[in-house]
């Protein structure tokens, strides 16, 4: 069973997600962690959408930050350099609603119980609802993570997954060395993770259909995650690590009490 008195910190990506946002900020287990004297913290990047994704998000209860630079990698690290350090785990899932919130006890578990530091919400070997996964996603994704399992020696079943788990010391051992701007940051992440030696496993996870328009390139983007697959292939750590300062000057930041 999962400790008491611990906070969750979520970062929620998004542009132009106004139809999913509010779904995917209602679907958390509010209740259940009260219950468990859990404290839920959720951050919304609104990635310079020119829709109302923002406005809705606050309306919800979220802390909304806006990235004006485009790219889900811009998006996803400024909400990642912005976790409160009061936070134990940290997670990340999309905002379009592909990814079920009330899913994230399974992520949180092999965290909570000290199994590994990372966790990956695997599609592949969970439950993928008709018509959320193209044939093309699905033999890429297999792909891409049979190569990394192979050159990066780590244990993960979907490599391009949305939803992530991390210990909040293992996300400040990873942050530093990460730089993606967009849909390659997966790959980024989970390759330099592996070269870091953080221990990373793979729980199974249900997948729906997306709201709204796909922002993702099949080709354009795959050929930027392949291309970063092989960058990290010689990257090593370096000795010392200069702490990166947690605020950029890049974006706006705004919360409910603002609102």
């Amino acid at each position: 069973m999962l400790h008491t008195r611990k906070k969750v910190t979520v970062v929620v990506p998004c542009y132009n997600e106004c139809e999913a946002i509010a779904k995917v900020i209602r679907a958390f287990p509010k209740r259940a962690l009260k219950q468990l004297h859990w404290k839920l913290h959720i951050i919304v990047v609104d990635n310079n959408s020119n829709d109302n994704t923002g406005a809705i998000a606050l309306r919800y209860g979220a802390d909304v930050i806006v990235e004006p630079r485009k790219g889900k990698g811009h998006a996803l690290l400024t909400g990642l350099k912005n976790v409160p350090d009061d936070t134990d785990y940290v997670l990340m899932l999309d905002g379009d609603n592909t990814y079920h919130p009330r899913e994230i006890f399974r992520m949180i578990e092999p965290l909570d119980s000290k199994f590994c530091d990372v966790v990956l919400g695997s599609r592949i070997q969970g439950r993928i609802h008709d018509g959320s996964m193209s044939q093309m996603s699905r033999m890429g994704n297999w792909l891409f993570s049979f190569m990394v399992r192979y050159f990066y020696h780590t244990n993960v079943t979907d490599v391009l997954t949305g939803y992530f788990a991390w210990k909040k010391s293992a996300l400040d051992k990873m942050l530093p060395h990460i730089e993606s701007s967009g849909f390659e940051i997966e790959m980024d992440m989970l390759t330099k993770m592996a070269k870091l030696d953080l221990e990373i496993f793979s729980v199974p996870i249900s997948y729906h259909s997306r709201m709204g328009d796909s922002k993702l390139n099949h080709l354009a983007d795959g050929f930027k995650i392949f291309i970063k697959f092989l960058e990290n292939l010689s990257w090593q750590p370096p000795s010392v690590v200069v702490r990166q300062s947690r605020m950029s000057k890049s974006y706006q930041r705004f919360s409910p009490e603002r609102a």
